[in-house]
This record gives C-alpha cells, sequence and structure tokens, in this order.
C-alpha cells in the first residue's frame, strides 16, 4: 500500500510520535489480562477476595455480548455474593468511569472495595484494516486507518477502598467532573460492518482531524469545570496523566489548558494508545519510575469517542 500510494515508510511515527507498540499473543483472550492484572492489585495489596463488593469491566473489547466479562473476571478472582459484577462502556473512558462508579459505592457506604479492571487487544481490528488496505489501498482508507494502526495491546486494574485495610498512605480520589458533546458521535466509530461485502467484519474509522479539534474543545471545557469543582489553578497541579494518543494531541491539550509538558508522563511511543487501559497503565508506570511522587496532586484527564471527557483529581 506504502508504494502504491508513494507513502514513505516512517509516516506512523512521524505522523503520531508512536514508536512501536505491544500486542497479545494470538488468540488470547482478554479476560485472561484483566484476570493478570487484577489478582495483581490484590496481591500488592493483601487484600482477599471476599472483601471486594464490585467487579467494574470497563474495556472496549470483550469476550461475548452476553454475560459479562466481568463475570469471568469475578469468577477467577472467587469474588461472589452479595456484590456488584457488571460491564460499562464509554470508549477510552470505561476505566475513569468505573472508577467514579465505584467511588461513589463507597462513599455512600455500600462496598468497602472495588475493582474496576480492563483488556484491550489492538492486533484483530490492525489485521483486518492492513488486510483491507492491501486489497484496495487508498489515501481516504489510511487517513480514516491511521488512528487503528496506533493501536497497542494491555490490561489495567484499579483496586478502590474506602482506606480501612491498610494504615499506609494510598493515592486519595478528591472528585472529577464529566462534560460530553454527543453531537459529535460519529467521528469515531468501532464495530462490525454489515454493509460490505465481507459481512460482519470489525471495522473502524476516525476522522482524526475532526477529533482533535472538537476533542480539544471540549477537553478546555472540561478543564476549566474541573478546576472551578476543585478550587484549582494551573500552578496548583504538580503532574498529569493524560490519555495517550499522540504526540500532537498531547502538546494542544497541554498548551490549551496552560500546564507545562514537564508536568506531563507519556508511555504512548512505545505502548501506543492502549484505549481504556493507557491512562492507568501509563500512571502504573510513572509511580514505578518516581515520577510521581507522595503530596503530589495530579490530574487525570481522559477524553474518548462519542466526545466525552472526564477528569480527576488525585492526591498522591
Amino acid at each position: 500500500m506504502y508504494d502504491a500510494l508513494h507513502i514513505a515508510p516512517g509516516q506512523l511515527e512521524a505522523l503520531t510520535g508512536i514508536r512501536e507498540r505491544r500486542w497479545w499473543k494470538p488468540n488470547t483472550p482478554v479476560s485472561h489480562g484483566a484476570i493478570a492484572a487484577a489478582r495483581k492489585s490484590l496481591q500488592e495489596r493483601n487484600i482477599s477476595a471476599d472483601e471486594i463488593g464490585a467487579v467494574v469491566y470497563a474495556g472496549v473489547c470483550r469476550e461475548h455480548f452476553e454475560p459479562a466479562t466481568a463475570c469471568q473476571v469475578a469468577a477467577a478472582l472467587g469474588v461472589k455474593g452479595n456484590v456488584a459484577i457488571y460491564d460499562t462502556s464509554n470508549a477510552c473512558l470505561g476505566v475513569l468511569n468505573g472508577v467514579l462508579d465505584i467511588a461513589n459505592r463507597i462513599e455512600l457506604g455500600q462496598i468497602r472495595a472495588g475493582l474496576v479492571v480492563a483488556c484491550e487487544s489492538s492486533r484483530e481490528i490492525n489485521e483486518i484494516m492492513i488486510k483491507q488496505m492491501l486489497d484496495h489501498p487508498s489515501m481516504e482508507l489510511f487517513t480514516t486507518s491511521l488512528a487503528t494502526l496506533t493501536g497497542g495491546s494491555g490490561a489495567a486494574a484499579v483496586l478502590l477502598t474506602d482506606g480501612s485495610f491498610t494504615p499506609s498512605r494510598r493515592p486519595k480520589l478528591l472528585g472529577g467532573v464529566n462534560i460530553a458533546d454527543p453531537q459529535h458521535h460519529t467521528l469515531c466509530r468501532w464495530g462490525i460492518n454489515t454493509d460490505s461485502p465481507e459481512h460482519h467484519l470489525p471495522y473502524m474509522q476516525t476522522d482524526a482531524v475532526a477529533v482533535m479539534k472538537y476533542g480539544i474543545e471540549l477537553g478546555k471545557k472540561t478543564w476549566d469545570a474541573f478546576a472551578r469543582e476543585l478550587d484549582l489553578t494551573t500552578d496548583k497541579i504538580d503532574k498529569v496523566i493524560c490519555h495517550q494518543v499522540g504526540e500532537t494531541h498531547q502538546k494542544l491539550i497541554l498548551q490549551t489548558i496552560g500546564i507545562s509538558a514537564e508536568k506531563d508522563f507519556t508511555s504512548f511511543e512505545f505502548l501506543g494508545n492502549m484505549g481504556t487501559v493507557s491512562l492507568p497503565i501509563t500512571a502504573a508506570i510513572a509511580k514505578e519510575r518516581d515520577f510521581l511522587l507522595p503530596g503530589d496532586f495530579v490530574g487525570f484527564l481522559g477524553i474518548g469517542s462519542g466526545l466525552n471527557c472526564l477528569m480527576m483529581g488525585i492526591q498522591w
């Protein structure tokens, strides 16, 4: 396709800043990645399965239409009984939405601890899009498939508690703000194509320019509301973790909200865009590399197709 369209190798990195990404081995069930991440989170905090009051699976990729993939995760962990187990879906914001759901249950006194898990796999949709580009090479298809080709794979788990399980200080969720512009719901779509001769094959199409334009505008609205809600100014923000779309998006959102690039930590260069798990995995790596330090006020800046934006404040 590159030869047919006279595209020089290296265009993906030049356009996005993404030089590499990871994929699961072929035919790896997404529940396996979610279960591994969930087990790790429980082991690190020494919390047992019977103390978990809710399990939310928040990935875009799922095992089946039903039952909820969260059921497979909960069964593997031994979570059962008086517990809420369900899936939630909101494009790249799924994990952050799940975090707020669990936090609200804790604040209401319904549970003491809950898990949000997700696993994303980009191999399958990438292989389908590459075949389509080989069969029908066109600049239009390359342009609408560009975002697909940056996809990476990974899994994450976020454990939330009421703070009663350990005397040591943990990061604390302070609050969050949602702002939506759903009139832009057609700009990025991932689904099943029933109109082509190859029926029931997954497809993904993204108007990357429009997503960036309207996404940045929505990000600014959400940031202003977020700052008002938590009584913030940019100098009070020590660090931020953004959703990992690519280099241009990262620069524009930081410039628009007035945050120095030195306060942000990125992983897209070597992990690509992993959807719902991008932000929590990036935060975990930032912690491991001592970028996030005790006492830091950290902003989680999430945005997803729809368009929806969610920003949360964490006292690290």
